[in-house]
C-alpha cells in the first residue's frame, strides 16, 4: 500500500507539472472535469464540401455492389434506396443537432448530454474502434489492389505499411493537408461516379453509338425479385454499411471556419448523393449487366464499361478504386484520431491525447490510431482467419449502434431545443413521427441481423465490444467514486 501510495504522489505531481506545461494551449474546466484544448480551424468550405461527398463515395460501392446484387437480383436498386433513406433521416437528425449545437466530438457529445457519461463513453469508443479496424482494412485492401495492379512482387504487408507511413505524415502535417488529399480523393471519385452515369446514361437510352434502349435485365433471369420480395429487406443489413461515412463531415466541423454553413449544406444535400452516386449507379449496373452473371460482378463497374466498349477500363476502374481505399484510409485516421481527442476532451480517455503541437494537430491521438493500425496489418498477416477476422467481424454491427444512438440523442435534444425556443435552421422532417419510425427500423436491421445465419456472427462480436466497453465504464465510474476524482485525473 505504501508503494503504491508513493507511486500515485508522484503520478500526481508529474500530472501537475504536464498541467502547467499545457496552459498556453489547453485549458481545464470544472464542469465534469473536462478538458477543452482548440483545434486548428484550417478547413475551407471546399474541403468540407468534397469531405461530404467522398464520406458518401465509398470502395464498397466500386468493390462490394456485385456481392449486393448476386444476392439480391435487380431489386437491389431498391435495397440501396431503402438504406439510403434511412441513412437521409440519420443525415438530418445529426446535421439538426450540429447546426444548433456544434461540439466537439459531434454525436458522442450529443449521446452524452441526451443519455448520461455511459453513452459518450460508449459511442465515442465504438465509433473509434470501428475506425481504427477500418484502416487495417483498408490499408490491406490498397496494398492488394496496388500489388495485382501494379507491383506483382512486394508483398501486400511492405505495401499496407507504406500506405499507412505516407497517410500518417499528411495528417500529423497539418489538418488542412488531411482536407488538400481528400479534396482531391473524393474529386477522382465523384468525377468518375459523374462519368459513369453520364456514359451508363446515354448506353441505357439508346443514344451512345451501337446501344439501343433495352431494360431487359431488370426482368429476365428469374424477375426482378428473383429471392422474393423479403431479400430487400434482408439485404440493408448489409448495404447499410457502405454509407458508414456520411456522419465524418461532423466530426471535421470543429476544425472548420465556417462549421454550421458546411454542416448545413451537407445535411441539405445528402438526398440526391444518396440518390445520384449509389441508386443512380446500381440501377444502371443491374440494366446493363445480367444479375446472375457471376464473373461480371466480381467487378461491375469494370464489366459496365468493357459492355459499353471504353477502353482501358480495367485500368481506369483501378485507379479510382485505389483512390477510393486512399481516401478511406486518410478519413479512418483523421476520424479516430479526433474521436479519441474528443473522448480526452470529455475525459474518457488519457489526457495527453489532448496534446497539440504547433499547427494544432493531436499527434499523440493520431499515432496511437497509427499504431493500432499497424498492430492490425501484422494480425491480417500473422492470423487472417484467427485474430483480424475477430476485429472485422466485431465491428460488423457497431455502425448500426452508433445510428441507433443518434436518433435517440436526437429525440431528446430537439424536445429541449423546442422547449428553450431555439430557432433551428435545419429541421428533422415530421419530427417525432419519422425520428421514431428510424429508430424501429435500425431495431430490426439489428433483428434481422440476429435471424441471418450469416450476419448473426458479426452481431454477436459487435455486441461483445460493446460489453467489454460498458464494463470497462462501469469499473472507471466505481473507481471514480471511490477516489473523488474527475475521470481525466484518474487516467
Amino acid at each position: 500500500m505504501v508503494i503504491m501510495s508513493s507511486l500515485l504522489d508522484g503520478y500526481m505531481l508529474v500530472e501537475s507539472v504536464c498541467v502547467q506545461m499545457r496552459r498556453k494551449t489547453t485549458r481545464f474546466t470544472a464542469e465534469r472535469g473536462k478538458i477543452v484544448a482548440t483545434l486548428q480551424k484550417g478547413l475551407k468550405m471546399r474541403h468540407m464540401t468534397m469531405i461530404s461527398l467522398g464520406g458518401v463515395i465509398g470502395a464498397g460501392l466500386f468493390v462490394g455492389s456485385g456481392t449486393v446484387i448476386e444476392s439480391i437480383g435487380p431489386a437491389a436498386v431498391v435495397t440501396y434506396a431503402l438504406a439510403g433513406a434511412l441513412i437521409i433521416l440519420v443525415m438530418r437528425m445529426l446535421g439538426e443537432m450540429a447546426v444548433a449545437r456544434p461540439a466537439l466530438g459531434s454525436f458522442s457529445e450529443y449521446a452524452r448530454e441526451s443519455m448520461g457519461p455511459w453513452a459518450g463513453f460508449l459511442v465515442g469508443w465504438l465509433y473509434w474502434y470501428f475506425w481504427v479496424i477500418v484502416v487495417a482494412v483498408e490499408a490491406t485492401a490498397g496494398a492488394a489492389t496496388l500489388q495485382h495492379w501494379l507491383m506483382p512482387g512486394v508483398p501486400v504487408w511492405l505495401l499496407s505499411f507504406i500506405l499507412l507511413i505516407l497517410l500518417t505524415l499528411t495528417n500529423i502535417f497539418s489538418v488542412r493537408s488531411y482536407g488538400e488529399f481528400e479534396y482531391w480523393f473524393a474529386s477522382i471519385k465523384v468525377a468518375a461516379i459523374v462519368l459513369f452515369l453520364i456514359i451508363g446514361g446515354l448506353y441505357v437510352l439508346g443514344w451512345w453509338p451501337g446501344a439501343h434502349l433495352n431494360f431487359s435485365n431488370l426482368t429476365h433471369h428469374g424477375g426482378f425479385t428473383p429471392f422474393g420480395t423479403l431479400s430487400l429487406f434482408a439485404g440493408v443489413t448489409t448495404v447499410i454499411f457502405s454509407f458508414f461515412g456520411s456522419e465524418i463531415v461532423t466530426i471535421a466541423a470543429s476544425e472548420s471556419k465556417e462549421p454550421q454553413q458546411a454542416v448545413a449544406r451537407a445535411t441539405n444535400s445528402v438526398i440526391w448523393r444518396v440518390l445520384i452516386f449509389y441508386v443512380g449507379a446500381i440501377f444502371l449496373i443491374v440494366t446493363i449487366l445480367p444479375w446472375n452473371d457471376n464473373h461480371s460482378l466480381v467487378s461491375p463497374f469494370v464489366s459496365v464499361l468493357q459492355v459499353i466498349g471504353i477502353p482501358g477500363a480495367v485500368w481506369i476502374m483501378n485507379l479510382v478504386v485505389v483512390t477510393a481505399v486512399l481516401s478511406c484510409l486518410n478519413s479512418g485516421l483523421y476520424t479516430a484520431s479526433r474521436m479519441l481527442f474528443a473522448l480526452a476532451n470529455q475525459g474518457n480517455a488519457p489526457k495527453s491525447f489532448v496534446k497539440l503541437n504547433r499547427r494544432g494537430v493531436p499527434v499523440t491521438a493520431i499515432l496511437i490510431c497509427t499504431g493500432f493500425g499497424y498492430l492490425s496489418v501484422a494480425f491480417d498477416y500473422i492470423s487472417p482467419q484467427g485474430v483480424f477476422a475477430f476485429l472485422l467481424n466485431s465491428s460488423g454491427a457497431v455502425a448500426l449502434f452508433i445510428y441507433l444512438l443518434i436518433a435517440v440523442s436526437e429525440l431528446r435534444i430537439r424536445r429541449r431545443l423546442d422547449q428553450a425556443g431555439t430557432h433551428l435552421q435545419v429541421k428533422m422532417w415530421a419530427f417525432p413521427f419519422l425520428t421514431y419510425l428510424s429508430i424501429a427500423a435500425m431495431a430490426a436491421v439489428i433483428l434481422s441481423m440476429a435471424l441471418k445465419a450469416e450476419s448473426r456472427l458479426q452481431l454477436e462480436f459487435s455486441l461483445l465490444s460493446a460489453l467489454a466497453l460498458w464494463i470497462v465504464y462501469i469499473v472507471k465510474h466505481k473507481r471514480e467514486l471511490a477516489t473523488g476524482l474527475p475521470v481525466h485525473e484518474e487516467l
